[in-house]
């Protein structure tokens, strides 16, 4: 598996978020803080969310995504659009309540250039955790299953802090 990256475009109102690679919690600082300044920074009519170069996308990821469409839904925005070619990723995306918050599709609808790379954030151990219990929180808020396959986790979580 090639190294995950993520990369975002907002041209006209459409905000693109794109995951290429193995895409971790080694990026989750980065995606969070990102994710906060566009919901303070930009005007946003949609959300386009491509997973189609993704390898894999770990649970944190997945629960910064799911954040950004219960912030979407908060906004009044259209439910955003999230695309995924890859079966396994598509399975778990179904699995943990994402078709009940995103727009699920297997083709990307748009053709979007000069993508931009996140920039890197570096942040301490603590605050890493506190992204990633959050992370979490936002996936166990989708339906039960989740709720009982991290709440555990989340639990361990927080006793480290």
């Amino acid at each position: 598996m090639s190294a995950g990256s993520i990369f975002y475009a907002v041209q006209s109102g459409c905000y693109v978020l794109k995951c290429v690679g193995d895409v971790r919690l080694t990026l989750c600082s980065s995606l969070d803080c990102h994710l906060e300044a566009l919901a303070e920074t930009q005007s946003l009519c949609d959300i386009v969310v491509d997973l189609t170069e993704a390898e894999n996308v770990d649970s944190t990821t997945l629960g910064l995504i799911a954040k950004l469409a219960v912030r979407a839904a908060r906004l009044g925005l259209p439910r955003p659009a999230l695309v995924s070619t890859n079966e396994d990723i598509t399975r778990i995306l179904h699995s943990m309540g994402f078709d009940c918050v995103f727009m699920l599709m297997d083709e990307l609808p748009v053709n979007v250039s000069d993508l931009q790379a996140l920039p890197w954030v570096a942040e301490s151990d603590d605050q890493v955790r506190s992204r990633i219990i959050a992370a979490h929180e936002v996936l166990m808020d989708l339906n039960e299953r989740n709720r009982e396959a991290f709440q555990d986790l989340v639990k361990v979580l927080e006793h480290q802090i």
